[in-house]
């Protein structure tokens, strides 16, 4: 398998970690030799035109495999849940590029909100204990990943926003006190800007996994444009074929 290549994967392990939030296992042995953390795939749903584009959440070069944590947004989510273990399911991928982690010996900062998350975990494993995750739900039923992370030596600090599990708030108040040299992060615009924001004011560097609606997952259908920074004044890239993830500078963050 190429970049962009399609190919029918078995499903070995289906899990749902939440209410919607579900985790899946494909054995994908020639993707997952060339995937990176922050790259995607395109899955393609019987019945639906579209495929539908999902984070890679962890990558097994020696099993092969390739995991992915999504949520039930819509239709085409709600068919990918109803997988089982020995079914297959065509993926496109890898698609995107992935996070530019640079020296693992580094004091990390991950950010995520919601399902913005499961992208980190693969980025995480080489920072290890260096790492810090800084992660927002809405509520506890909504935390996903936590022991993950904690797993490869991470500390974890969790943000909801009722108040029922860690920081009652946003995921953004739990940077203030925390030292870091770099930033990746993953969720919602104003998440991002924020973590980009506290990046700035400390002068180290800040990627960026941004979200838009996607089709193509290729840049052919210019769908999910993002407006950027360039040495000639700002123009629009596309978050599947230039990103999703950016150097967070690189962002125009004003409306």
């Amino acid at each position: 398998m190429k970049r962009y290549d399609t190919a029918d994967c078995a499903v070995l392990k289906k899990a749902e970690l939440a209410p919607g939030i579900f985790d899946l296992t494909v054995f994908c042995p020639e993707a997952a030799r060339i995937a990176r953390p922050g790259q995607f795939a395109q899955f393609q749903v019987p019945g639906k035109t579209l495929r539908r584009p999902i984070s890679i959440c962890e990558i097994s070069r020696e099993d092969g495999t390739l995991r992915f944590v999504f949520q039930i947004r819509g239709d085409g989510t709600r068919l990918l849940s109803l997988l089982n273990p020995g079914e297959t399911v065509n993926l496109l991928a890898p698609l995107g590029n992935g996070f530019d982690l640079g020296d693992p010996s580094r004091r990390a900062l991950f950010v995520g909100g919601g399902i913005g998350v499961p992208p980190l975990l693969e980025a995480a494993k080489p920072f290890g204990a260096r790492a810090v995750l800084a992660a927002g739900f809405r509520s506890r039923n909504a935390v996903t990943l936590r022991e993950d992370f904690e797993s490869l030596g991470c500390q974890v600090r969790v943000a909801t926003d009722d108040g029922s599990f860690g920081y009652h708030g946003l995921v953004a108040d739990l940077m203030d006190d925390i030292e870091f040299d770099v930033v990746f992060a993953c969720g919602p615009k104003p998440m991002l800007r924020a973590a980009a924001g506290a990046a700035a004011r400390r002068g180290v560097p800040c990627y960026v996994s941004m979200e838009e609606r996607m089709a193509c997952g290729i840049g052919a259908c210019l769908g999910c444009a993002v407006r950027l920074r360039g040495g000639n004044g700002p123009y629009y890239g596309h978050v599947c074929k230039d990103g999703p993830v950016f150097d967070a500078r690189t962002v125009v963050w004003e409306e």
